[in-house]
C-alpha cells in the first residue's frame, strides 16, 4: 500500500485501522485471540496505522492493541487519545473531562497499557470547554519535549479551536467523522488543515457500515451492544430514505469492479493527498477489502458523481443522538 504524510513528517499507510470495535462498540465483545490475530495480520495487507483510545473499553482496547502489535512495534504507527477522567482501579468513566495538568498522568497510563516507550500520535479526544485550548496545547508540547509522545492531534474540533491550538504547539492531525453522508469538515476544518499543514484522519469513513451496502431496512442493531441502535439515521424510517445514497455508490462500484465500501474510501482519498481514513472492522476479509481500496482509482467523473449524489440526496436523521453530538466542538 502507498503511504501518506500527516502533518510535516508522520508517514502512515494511506488507509489505517480504527481499532475500537475489536473490544466492542457495534457488537458484543469479539474473541480476544481472533482480534489479536487480525491486528497482526493487518500489516500483511499494508496497514501500518492503528488507532485506539483509553476510553475504548475503557482501557481494554489499548491493552489489546499493545499486545497485538508488540512483535511489530518498529513497523507501525500507534495513535491513542485522552479526554475523560477514568478511575484507574475500576475503569469507571467519571462525569468530568481531564484538565491540562492531568494529561501527563493520562499519557503514562496509555504508555503502560500499550507497552511502548513513546506514543506516535496522541489526540485530545474531545475538546474540554472548562480549560483554555492553549493550555492543553502547551501541555502536549511539554509531552513532546519530554519524549513521551511524538506528535499530537485533536478530535472533533472546530476550525477556530484548531487554529488556537496550532499556534501554541503545531498539530499533526485532526480526526473527525467524514464520509459521503457526513461532510461537515468541509465547512472550514479541511481548509484550515490545508493552510496549516495538518493531516486529516476520518473516523467512520464508511458511515458506521452504512456505505458498505450491507445495511438495509431489514438490518437490526442490538440494543446496549451496538451504538447504531441509538443513532437517528439508522432508525427504520430514516434508513429507508438514506439508502438512495448507497444505491448511487453501488452503481459506481459496479462500474469500477469494486465494492461499495471501497468506492466510499476511494472518494475520501481523492479529496486531499493528506487524508487518511481509518475504517474499523472485526472481520479479516473486510480488513483486506478496506486495505485494497487504496488501489481503487476513481475518475474525476466518478468523484463528481458521488459528490453530487451526496449534495442532492437529503440524509434523514442525525449522525449521533443529541447527548453525543453535544460533546463535540463542531
Amino acid at each position: 500500500m502507498h503511504t501518506r504524510t500527516l502533518g510535516q513528517c508522520l508517514e502512515v499507510s494511506a488507509i489505517g485501522l480504527g481499532c475500537m470495535t475489536t473490544t466492542g462498540g457495534y457488537s458484543s465483545h469479539p474473541d480476544r485471540d481472533e482480534m489479536i490475530a487480525m491486528l497482526r495480520g493487518a500489516l500483511e495487507t499494508g496497514v501500518t496505522f492503528f488507532d485506539t483510545a483509553e476510553i475504548y473499553g475503557p482501557h481494554a482496547n489499548e491493552e489489546l492493541v499493545g499486545e497485538a502489535l508488540a512483535p511489530v512495534r518498529d513497523q507501525v504507527v500507534i495513535a491513542t487519545k485522552f479526554a475523560q477522567d477514568i478511575d484507574p482501579a475500576t475503569r469507571t468513566v467519571r462525569p468530568r473531562m481531564l484538565l491540562p495538568q492531568e494529561v501527563a498522568g493520562a499519557v503514562e497510563g496509555s504508555l503502560r497499557r500499550l507497552g511502548v516507550d513513546v506514543i506516535d500520535l496522541y489526540y485530545q479526544h474531545r475538546v474540554n470547554p472548562e480549560a483554555p485550548t492553549e493550555d492543553f496545547a502547551g501541555a502536549l508540547g511539554e509531552l513532546i519535549a519530554a519524549g513521551k509522545i511524538r506528535h499530537w492531534g485533536m478530535s472533533e474540533a472546530a476550525e477556530a479551536t484548531i487554529r488556537r491550538a496550532h499556534a501554541v504547539t503545531p498539530l499533526t492531525a485532526i480526526q473527525s467523522e467524514y464520509n459521503l453522508w457526513w461532510r461537515r469538515p468541509e465547512e472550514g476544518v479541511l481548509g484550515a488543515c490545508e493552510e496549516l499543514g495538518i493531516g486529516f484522519v476520518p473516523f467512520s469513513p464508511l458511515g458506521k457500515g452504512f456505505l458498505t451496502g450491507t445495511v438495509d431496512t431489514a438490518t437490526t442493531f442490538e440494543a446496549g451492544a451496538d451504538l447504531r441502535a441509538q443513532i437517528p439515521r439508522f432508525a427504520p424510517d430514516a434508513l429507508a430514505r438514506n439508502l438512495a445514497l448507497v444505491d448511487e455508490v453501488r452503481r459506481v462500484a459496479e462500474d469500477r469492479g469494486a465494492t461499495p465500501g471501497q468506492v466510499a474510501l476511494a472518494w475520501l482519498l481523492a479529496q486531499r493527498p493528506w487524508i487518511v481514513p481509518i475504517p474499523g472492522t472485526t472481520k479479516p476479509h473486510r480488513l483486506a477489502e478496506n486495505a485494497a481500496a487504496a488501489d481503487v482509482v476513481l475518475t474525476a467523473a466518478d468523484v463528481a458523481r458521488l459528490t453530487a449524489a451526496s449534495d442532492t440526496i437529503e440524509i434523514a436523521g442525525g449522525r449521533y443522538p443529541d447527548f453525543l453530538e453535544s460533546q463535540t466542538n463542531l
